[in-house]
Formats: C-alpha cells, structure tokens, sequence
C-alpha cells in the first residue's frame, strides 16, 4: 500500500506525464548506481585520500610552496564538462588530486610567508573531517545540544582571555570579515537610531584592514562619515589626531559612535594603543572596538599577551582562529562584553522557529549573529585544544616571535637591506636598496625579488606597501619553521636582489648610449651652426 507522499508525487507527476511516474523505482534507481557510494565504497575512497594527503605531509620541507600553471590547465578542466552518466569516484578524485589541489600556494608549508591566515593543525582538519561528516545543523541549541554546548564553552574560556567578564558572550563566524560586521552592527544599533544613523561617525587608522570600511558601508555608514586616522612611525594610531577629529565631527553636528583599534595590522602586526583609545570612547561614549582578527591569538602566549593590555575595556572584539590558532578555514569568533547587544540586534523569532526556542540557559546562534543555518564552526577548535593543549598553542605561536626576530638579524647582517617595519607579532617588513638606483628602480627590485623566489617554489614572500615605498614582508607563523629554514629564504632573497640589481643596471645601457649618440648629434649641429656669420 502506497504511502500518501508517494501517492500525492505520483498523481501530481500523471497530471503532466503520459505515463505514471514510480517515485519509489527511481529512488531504488538511484541508489543502485554503481557510481553512487554505499558506506564500504566510502569508507575505501576516504582512506585512500587520507593515505595520499598524509603521505605528501610527511616531507614536506623538501616540497615546493608553490605551484603554478597557466591557461592551459584551466582549459583542462573545462574540457571535463558535466557527465550525464556518473563517473567512478576514484577516478574523479585522483583527477582533481593532480589537476585541481596540486596548483596552489600551499600556506601549510613552513616556508609559506606570504599571508596572515596561517597553517592549520592536522587536529583541526581532524575535527573538519568530523564535523562535516554529520552535517550538524548548529544554528539552535536542541538541534545539537552539546554542540552548543561545547561552543559556549570555548567562547566563554575565549572571553575570559580577553578580560570580558560579567555578562559576556559571542559566536563563531566564517572569519574577520564576518566577525567585524557583527560587531560594528551591533554598535550601529546599540549608539543610533534610525532617526539618527544618517549621522554616525566612524574611526578607523590607515592602516585598518579593509574588511571594516567595506562592513561599515554594508551597514548603511557611507565613505564620508569614516574617518581614517593617520598612524605614527610604528603604524599605530594617532589618538591625538582621533580626538581631535572627534570633536571637530561633534562641532559639525555629526555623531561619532564607534571607534574600530587594530591589534596585529595585517602589514606590520603593529597594535594600537588600545587603552589611550578605550579612555577616548570611554569620555565621548563611542563604542570600541578591536579588530584582533589577526594578534588576539598572543593572548594565549604567557610571554607576550602584555602587549594587548586593554583588551578588556572593549565592548567587542573580532578574532580568527584560522589565521594564529592554526584552524582550517573558516572558523572566527566574534566577542562582546555584553551579549544582550548581540540579541537586540540579531534577534527576530519567526513563527517556524518557536518550538525549538531555547529556554534561558541556552543560546541559539540564530539569535546573536546574522546566521540561522551554520555549521559547527566551534568543534574542531575545541578538539585542538584539548589534544594540544594551551601551553602548547601557546609557544607554537611564541615561536612565530622568534622566527620574524631570526629574520631581522638575517637581513641586519647584509649590505643594501632596510629594515622598514621592525620584527614584531611574527611580522617584519624590509627591501632591498642602493645609492645608484632610483625609486621606481628599488620597487620594481623587490617586486622582481618577490616574483624570482615565488618562481623557485622555495619559499612563499610577496610585497606591500609602506609609506608609498614597495616593501617585501614575512609573516612566519608555522610552529614547523626552523631557523635555517629563515636563514637560507633571505640569502635567496639576496642573491636575487643582486641578480636583479645588475640586470637593471644592463637594461639602463642602450638608455644611455642613446642619450649620449643624441647628445652628440646635437654638438655636431651646433659646431656647423657656428660657422656662418
């Protein structure tokens, strides 16, 4: 006897069709396919990848960083298509092995330098492969309870390192960019009105990542009302300047309400003066928050979490684990000091999601971030935390220090380098120069310099840009790097940049000579001139 959802399908289908369609046959079909995976076949393609990828891990410091290709491969995979008949998995796996993953910057590799998001744990991949395994629906508290459970716990232990103490809270995001948009909405909300939102006033340093000006201006706060302070000799804020920029926006009429302070810039790791900052909201009762995306994570470091004093005047902050806590992306948290902002500003309760509303013990995500399906972002930081433990993250990120100190007194020990950004939160910036070359000549030498080790697959460095200067940065953050590993990258470096110095030298020649051949045309013309009256 036919079930009402099969009868329903069938009528509704014979209404349109010539012929009665079997919902229940072609379920059958389906799952029958010799191409569709039955727990054994999945199981055996699991364990072959996981063989494979384990295997490439092994040795990895004799293996290129990168890898690149050209147009040709990605017409390759064009030419693949969309099969109307299934192909076997193991053949499409090994496929996108050697024509898809293979080409990469590999920013698991101890001599990746190139961007702030940093290695991930095999812990964590660990805790990616599980989570994804059950597909856990993480958005309410009773469709996974101890998943919730664990989260709060790790984000409660997470605000309890950045001082946040009486009523605080927060949820994990996708990354930076997520997490700031959280917290700058929730201060929109908590400062303005709707009356008064045409008005407010943000505050933000030259060197504050982009991702808060594009959320500001998400949120409604045009590039007019953002206020882009000017930063010292060591990239931090001027708070000078921020007050006084303030005060100038009060006397216009304007309404300052949030002032975003950076802990680790993404191009020198420089903090601001965050507790100079907190006293200024504090006066003006603008809400503060930091972006600590990046160097919130040395607040797991006993030796260096000084360096972020002030942290817990804050009413928010943003924080990413995939990039200083060795997570697989994308796992972020956003952290406020009270999470009532977080409810008033995300809190909407439609009529389907009331019989699973929470009592007051437990939170649904839904409730506190933009989110209402996500995944359980949460577990596998969790898992790395209790495998490792927090003395351990704790030196591996101590150790990024070092590594950008080793670096330093590298380059200090060679002619014709200049260190731009001193060496700090596992950061340093520098570039080659000389007398005899121009200011465009010593940019397009480092860019060459970047591009010639990039080339080599050796290691992963690329450029920025410093006070209009193009300048070659690392940012060491793999617990795996060695201090050799550091020492051979910058005499590469040098060897290059002297290759390139000498070439650019050469490519002046013709340049020259043509000058002087004109130069002497003009002298022969003007010694004929001079002999008529």
């Amino acid at each position: 006897m036919p079930d009402r959802y099969t009868t329903m399908t069938a009528v509704s289908l014979s209404r349109s069709a010539p012929s009665i369609f079997d919902f229940r046959k072609e379920v059958s079909f389906m799952l029958n396919s010799e191409n569709v995976l039955n727990s054994a076949q999945l199981e055996e393609a699991i364990k072959k990848f996981v063989h494979t990828f384990c295997q490439e891990k092994h040795d990895i410091h004799s293996q290129k960083v990168t890898w690149y290709t050209d147009e040709t491969q990605s017409e390759k995979i064009r030419q693949i298509g969309f099969p109307k008949d299934g192909r076997p998995v193991d053949e499409v796996v090994a496929e996108m092995s050697e024509e898809v993953y293979r080409y990469r910057g590999d920013a698991n590799h101890p001599r990746f330098f190139g961007f702030v998001p940093g290695p991930a744990s095999s812990i964590s991949w660990l805790g990616d492969i599980m989570t994804s395994a059950y597909n856990i629906h993480a958005g309410g508290s009773k469709l996974a309870p101890m998943v919730n459970c664990i989260e709060q716990e790790v984000l409660h232990w997470l605000c309890e390192q950045v001082g946040f103490t009486e009523n605080p809270g927060g949820v994990f995001v996708s990354g930076g960019s997520m997490a700031n948009i959280t917290a700058l909405t929730a201060a929109r909300d908590h400062k303005l009105t709707d009356e008064t939102m045409h008005l407010g006033v943000a505050y933000l340093s030259d060197q504050t990542h982009s991702s808060v000006a594009k959320g500001l201006r998400i949120i409604g706060i045009p590039d007019s009302r953002i206020r882009k302070i000017p930063t010292n000799s060591d990239f931090q804020m001027r708070t000078e300047e921020l007050e006084a920029q303030i005060q100038t926006d009060i006397e216009n009429g304007l309404i300052p309400f949030v002032v975003i302070g950076t802990a680790g810039t993404t191009n020198t790791g420089s903090i601001d003066p965050l507790e100079e900052i907190a006293a200024i909201c504090s006066n003006y009762k603008l809400w503060f928050h930091i972006d600590g995306a990046y160097g919130a994570s040395i607040l797991l470091s006993p030796k260096y979490r000084n360096l972020l004093k002030g942290t817990s005047l804050a009413d928010s902050i943003s924080w990413d684990a995939h990039k200083w806590l060795f997570q697989t992306y994308g796992c972020a948290m956003v952290l406020v000091k009270d999470i009532r902002h977080l409810f008033h500003s995300f809190h909407v309760n439609p009529e389907y999601l009331k019989d699973i509303e929470s009592d007051a013990t437990h939170i649904n995500t839904w409730d506190i971030g933009m989110e209402l399906t996500r995944p359980a972002r949460g577990l596998k930081l969790w898992l790395t935390l209790q495998v490792l433990g927090t003395d351990l993250i704790g030196s591996a990120i101590e150790h990024g220090f070092d590594l950008a100190v080793w670096a330093e007194e590298a380059l200090r020990d060679l002619d014709h380098w200049e260190i731009v950004s001193k060496a700090q939160l596992a950061m340093v910036n520098f570039r080659y120069t000389s007398e005899d070359l121009t200011e465009e000549e010593t940019d397009l030498l480092n860019e060459r310099v970047s591009e010639k080790i990039l080339a080599s697959g050796y290691a992963a460095i690329f450029t920025t840009v410093l006070n209009g200067k193009k300048v070659l940065r690392i940012c060491a953050l793999h617990p795996e790097t060695t201090r050799d590993d550091m020492r051979t990258t910058i005499h590469m470096l040098d060897t290059f940049a002297r290759e390139i110095h000498s070439s650019i030298k050469k490519e002046r020649l013709p340049e020259n000579k043509l000058i002087i051949k004109t130069c002497r045309r003009i002298s022969f013309h003007v010694s004929l001139f001079r002999e008529f009256p």
